[in-house]
């Protein structure tokens, strides 16, 4: 499991962002349907799918927050860390340690490299 946790800890950003835009695109095929059908009436693949569409609606609705709720909760995790990174003093560093070790543990390795780099910049253990 470990192995698994890591890779996507590495690619929760590409992956946020693609299920956000699938989501995206459920909803807009699903709602399509439901408030243009006549337009997509032309659109066969769109028909195949008309008993499903609620289904498909529903679904875009939880991927699309899913996607949202992961994107939106990296960027501001890495917004802090590179914010807290740009400071030069050490007792500022020192305040949020723990909260910048917590916050490194959910993102990809170039953020625990940049804190590594600081503590070894700063002297601090």
């Amino acid at each position: 499991m470990g192995k698994i946790t890591n890779v996507l800890r590495e690619l929760v950003f590409p992956l946020s962002l693609l299920l956000t835009i699938i989501g995206i695109i459920m909803i807009i095929l699903s709602a399509g349907f439901f408030w243009l059908k006549p337009l997509v009436n032309s659109l066969s693949f769109i028909m195949n799918l008309g008993e499903w569409n609620a289904y498909i609606l529903v679904v875009g609705l939880v991927v699309f927050g899913v996607g949202v709720y992961y994107l939106y909760s990296y960027l501001k995790r890495s917004r802090f860390v590179v914010k807290e990174m740009k400071t030069n003093k050490r007792s500022e560093i020192q305040g949020k340690h723990n909260e910048l070790r917590r916050t490194v543990k959910h993102l990809p390795s170039k953020y625990q490299k940049m804190l590594q780099a600081k503590e070894d910049e700063l002297n601090i253990k």
